[in-house]
């Protein structure tokens, strides 16, 4: 049967059935109901919620909980991340395994409340210290959402490592049409490695400090393997009319449904347009772009942010096609008809080089 569900209901009760029975966090709009939800659910079973007095405090229970072998999340939106990032860094750097959730808001700065994936380079980029990464995974739906927090606890217990859960303030707020299904509960797998007493074994020790600089490059070297069998392994995306399209829009999380409307509306035209969603945002899906470079002429990555993806996506297809971006910042949403007016503008030859394509209305300001 199915039930009406906020997204950021979505995410609790999602990370509930996978097995998360600590969450520390702190609210920030537009994430609020997240923590709230949790709040009541977690203790329903079994677990333990705990509003922080801050998301420096937050981040560091989480490093507490997932060192004595729990399943633990935090969640926050741009500027709490921000705070949390020396935090995340030592969780990759003692190789502890937790799920951290950022529902993006508008920025810099305060910003505002409103959508925005001005987080991108944050997120992907690792945002601390040191050379680490972050499996980073973007759902498009409330649906979605379900299935992917029960990934990203498998992905960070599989790796012993942080993942990230990017959505935008849409998905956060939006309700939909939820099959939870039978209320069945993940097991957390067994973490031998944890700080759970010294019962007849030798001593565990969590640790990320390597005085010994030949000791700390072999530790980094160590992970930079995980992080190769992460890319090889657990690349994700979603590809919707590409086989033979001429231009292929790039988008992720809301943009992405937007930006499959316009799709919609192009092949309508006779245009031979197609879209792919990147799923896992690191990894990054190169091959997907490289295959459908082989037969489309150009690219247009849509974005709730002044371009950051379309760097990943140049990189990707290292110049063998043109890419454009098009973007709104702001908490501003992408318009399926002004997707649909660059992708023409594209087919009909008017732009013809790489660049940023704005609204209509800025620019005839």
């Amino acid at each position: 049967m199915k039930q009406l569900m906020k997204g950021n209901e979505a995410i609790g009760e999602g990370a509930v059935r996978a097995g998360c029975r600590c969450f520390f966090g702190y609210p920030i709009t537009p994430q609020s109901e997240l923590p709230h939800y949790l709040a009541r659910r977690l203790p329903e079973a079994g677990g333990v919620f705990l509003q922080a007095e801050s998301e420096l405090a937050a981040i560091n229970m989480v490093y507490g909980a997932a060192a004595a072998g729990g399943r633990v999340m935090t969640s926050s939106s741009g500027p709490g991340i921000s705070l949390m990032q020396e935090g995340i860094s030592y969780l990759a750097g003692a190789e502890l395994p937790a799920v951290i959730v950022n529902v993006g808001r508008g920025g810099p700065g305060l910003g505002n409340i409103a959508p925005a994936q001005s987080d991108y380079f944050q997120a992907v980029r690792g945002g601390g210290h040191g050379d680490y990464h972050v499996p980073v995974l973007a759902p498009a739906s409330v649906p979605e959402i379900i299935t992917l927090m029960q990934d990203a606890f498998d992905l960070a217990d599989q790796y012993r490592n942080p993942v990230m859960v990017l959505a935008d303030g849409v998905l956060g707020q939006i309700m939909e049409p939820v099959d939870l299904g039978e209320c069945t509960f993940a097991e957390a797998p067994p973490k031998p490695w944890a700080t759970t007493g010294n019962e007849g074994r030798s001593r565990n020790i969590v640790n990320s400090l390597y005085i010994v600089p030949q000791e700390l490059e072999t530790h980094c070297l160590k992970l930079s393997a995980k992080y190769e069998s992460i890319a090889e392994d657990h690349t994700r995306w979603e590809s919707y009319e590409t086989r033979d399209a001429d231009l292929v829009v790039v988008a992720y999380g809301t943009s992405a449904r937007i930006a499959k409307a316009a799709v919609n509306a192009a092949r309508r035209r006779g245009i031979r347009a197609g879209l792919i969603r990147p799923v896992s945002l690191w990894p990054f899906p190169a091959g997907a772009l490289q295959g459908a470079a082989r037969h489309a002429s150009a690219f247009l990555v849509v974005e709730m942010s002044l371009g950051q993806m379309v760097e990943d996506v140049r990189m990707a297809l290292s110049g063998v096609r043109p890419v454009h971006f098009y973007g709104r910042t702001g908490g501003m949403l992408p318009e399926a008809g002004e997707i649909l007016r660059h992708l023409t503008l594209l087919h009909e030859g008017v732009v013809s080089h790489a660049g940023k394509l704005w609204p209509a209305a800025s620019a005839d300001q």
